[in-house]
């Protein structure tokens, strides 16, 4: 998990020259589809990537995203309809998933761009797809993926940044290998102290760090047994909030936008309430302070600290006796009807 991890940046170094080469043709593609709205389609991780996609195509595209659900179309055997100028982005590290190359095929079927974010350019769903944008990451053996979520990010990052001609976004995506290899080495063994005996938390984003702290919340539970919870920033306070007492351990991932506003009454709250409060990308009074890459677009700002956090939670593993390379009851490839 860790050797992987650390190929991050050299990895996003490959998609930058991919994208220099071929990413004429992927424009070509959607520009002459035009699409009026998005669905993303994936699990685990990669419907992760695809919560990170839906923030930058709607603030920066400014079309709809939707979710598909893969049972739609694998044990509901739904016929889809009417996705004519629909772009359907289907994020998988192995292109092999059953529910995910029906969805591919049943929106194809449909009329819609079916554009495969995949890691084997050889795999089954690169075969369905209009346009298959590969992920370059190489051989990833470990259980948890890491270096194929963080390129996941990136092309996600690239496509938006290119579809829009967003000249900023995408002079941000090219100093993003050098930023990863600066996240990589930072120490957040603070966290690590902190979170070693941790059994049950909640990890909270929002805007381009929902999709992160939804991934972090999966890390922890597949490689450190905690029973982490992803949540918006905005719907921690309803209900989840009640559960929030001493000693309570909560992570934060603060935007670096707009969406940071709300995080200062919420860390006054969790520090009141005696709550163990570790943030990463701002500074608050009572909390355990990450250092995080500084001076970055929130985009890439959100890539840098999943870096980061990848290596904290292998060794929060390691800390609390387990092996990060090895959970229990995990396989690298699962296969969902």
């Amino acid at each position: 998990m860790v050797a992987e991890a650390a190929e991050a940046a050299e990895v996003t170094r490959r998609q930058l020259t991919w994208w220099a080469d071929s990413g004429e043709h992927v424009l070509h593609r959607l520009h002459a589809c035009a699409p009026m709205q998005v669905a993303t389609c994936g699990r685990g991780s990669s419907d992760h990537a695809a919560s990170y996609a839906k923030h930058l195509i709607e603030t920066v595209i400014r079309l709809p995203v939707m979710s598909h659900s893969p049972s739609t179309s694998s044990i509901y055997e739904v016929e889809l309809a009417g996705l004519e100028r629909t772009l359907f982005l289907v994020i998988s590290q192995s292109g092999r998933s059953s529910d995910i190359l029906l969805s591919a095929d049943a929106a194809k079927v449909s009329g819609a761009l079916v554009c495969a974010i995949v890691n084997d350019e050889c795999s089954p769903l690169a075969d369905i797809a209009d346009v298959t944008i590969p992920l370059l990451a190489g051989t990833e053996t470990s259980i948890a993926a890491t270096k194929t979520y963080i390129a996941s990010l990136f092309t996600v990052l690239m496509l938006v940044g290119s579809w829009a001609k967003e000249s900023g976004l995408l002079e941000a995506a090219s100093r993003t290998p050098n930023l990863l290899t600066e996240a990589w080495a930072m120490d957040w063994s603070e966290g690590t102290a902190t979170l070693t005996q941790a059994r049950n938390m909640y990890i909270i984003g929002r805007g381009p760090t929902f999709g992160i702290a939804q991934e972090a919340a999966l890390k922890l539970k597949e490689t450190c047994g905690i029973h982490a919870e992803a949540f918006s920033e905005a719907e921690v306070r309803h209900g989840p909030m009640e559960l929030v007492k001493k000693d309570f351990p909560v992570l934060l991932f603060i935007p670096g936008d707009r969406a940071s506003t709300g995080f200062c009454s919420l860390v006054d709250d969790f520090v009141g309430r005696g709550a163990q409060v570790i943030v990463a990308g701002a500074s608050y009074p009572g909390t355990v302070q990450l250092p995080t890459v500084a001076h970055v677009r929130a985009e890439v700002s959100a890539i840098c600290m999943i870096q980061s956090f990848y290596r904290m939670a292998a060794q929060i593993s390691v800390a609390r006796g387990l092996d990060p390379d090895r959970p229990a009851h995990l396989r690298k490839v699962t296969d969902t009807l």
